[in-house]
């Protein structure tokens, strides 16, 4: 173990005999099902985390979201019930300010089929959130444990939000990491690593859309012509949406769901398409939505068609400021410390880490469990990397921490430019 880690060493190898205790609690939160739109199952998970977190002796809250507005099929707002948030903080006077964030909710609903945990072998559970991010949550609370065991504890202050929607894009938590963005120097999120081990480094935005076309009923055989057919025109708004990719680099579009029409001896008056986009740099926002505008204004100047566009860009890039790449470094000499290779990729994924980032505090969004296929019933976790994973974030706790206490200090986290 190299010399960066010596000093944490009796408290890092408390860690060594917790895999198996780790992965019942793992287990045993996968098994809750916690759809984002299940509020009742996300606050029974919320109620399993907050006993597990009880022996950090932290003040705790909980948070009643408001409901997240959808357009349903029939093209109308529709309130839609959320769960619970958790927050939890200790020591909010000390000199350095920690934020740790893991959501509760999977893309699992209450009826699908992909409820259960089970051994594909030795060192591999396949189960919903088992990666994304259940084994997250067990990783962070256990290195929070050996934090507070350690002699520079006092250092450091922690909040801790486990927010309930962050799978459709924390739409009502986003303001609670906005409000612990002014109090905090860095953030730690336990989204699950690459398979690898990696880390996500610079992160896409995301928008969420829903196209709603209108158009007019006709009788199909007798009355065709009196009507105007919802579905081709929104299919032109689709397929002119999809015609962008390509067009700037770095931009997606994708359009992921479509519903509309009913009996085929009615012209359909009523068509909704959701679609996502993912951009590459901030000032791609207005790019997309330009084009956006551009294409329903064709569609509305057609004689009896209505196109109405809702939604928007809830997260923005995660652009990596030089206190985000120190971040980085130090968890890669953590990780090469207690053997592990560390890489930081980029990805087109986004998470709560773009949000905090926005907010301009550095963080790392990737420390959770090594595991994949997440948003699939082939999800799956290495059990072997709970150890590690929760001594890698204790080692940057810790290590933080020392600096602070031997008058080192972290003020490079607030670096934002080159200069």
């Amino acid at each position: 173990m190299s010399d960066i880690l010596t000093p944490l060493t009796p408290w890092l190898k408390t860690l060594d005999s917790k895999q198996e205790t780790m992965l019942q609690q793992t287990i045993s939160l996968a098994e809750i099902n916690s759809g984002s739109f299940n509020a009742a199952g996300v606050n029974r998970v919320l109620a399993a985390v907050r006993e597990l977190a009880k022996p950090l002796g932290g003040q705790e809250e909980v948070i009643e979201l408001k409901p997240f507005e959808v357009i349903n099929d029939r093209g109308e707002a529709e309130l839609n019930t959320l769960g619970n948030a958790l927050r939890i903080s200790k020591r909010p006077d000390a000199p350095l300010k920690v934020f740790l964030c893991g959501h509760l909710d999977t893309v699992f609903a209450e009826n699908d089929a992909f409820q259960t945990v089970r051994h594909l072998d030795d060192d591999t559970i396949n189960g919903p959130g088992v990666a994304d991010l259940k084994g997250g949550i067990v990783v962070m609370l256990n290195a929070l444990k050996a934090l507070e065991a350690s002699p520079w504890a006092e250092q450091i202050g922690w909040e801790i939000l486990f927010n309930p929607d962050e799978e459709i894009g924390s739409p009502a938590s986003a303001k609670l990491i906005a409000e612990a963005a002014e109090r905090v120097d860095v953030g730690m999120l336990y989204e699950p690593s690459f398979p690898d081990g990696s880390l996500a480094g610079q992160r896409k935005g995301s928008g969420n859309f829903t196209a709603v076309c209108y158009g007019k009923a006709a009788h199909a055989g007798r009355e065709h012509h009196l009507g105007r057919n919802a579905i081709r025109g929104l299919c032109d708004f689709v397929s002119k949406m999809d015609q962008l990719n390509g067009k700037r680099e770095g931009i997606t579009f994708n359009p992921g769901y479509i519903n509309g029409g009913g009996a085929t001896n009615i012209v359909p008056d009523r068509c909704i398409s959701r679609f996502n986009i993912r951009i590459e740099n901030p000032e791609d926002e207005q790019w997309c939505l330009d084009q956006l505008q551009m294409i329903v204004n064709d569609i509305n100047s057609r004689s009896g068609l209505k196109l109405e566009l809702h939604g928007s860009f809830g997260r923005k890039p995660k652009v990596l400021t030089p206190a985000n790449r120190k971040l980085f470094s130090l968890a890669q000499e953590c990780g090469y410390a207690l053997g592990m290779a560390i890489d930081v990729k980029p990805t087109g994924g986004c998470c709560d880490g773009n949000n905090l980032a926005s907010a301009g505090i550095p963080n790392i969004d990737t420390l959770g469990v090594q595991g994949g296929n997440i948003h699939s019933d082939r999800e799956y976790m290495k059990v072997s990397s709970l150890v590690p994973r929760a001594k890698l974030s204790a080692a940057l706790l810790m290590t933080l921490a020392k600096n602070q206490a031997e008058g080192i200090g972290n003020d490079w986290l607030k670096e934002t430019d080159d200069r």
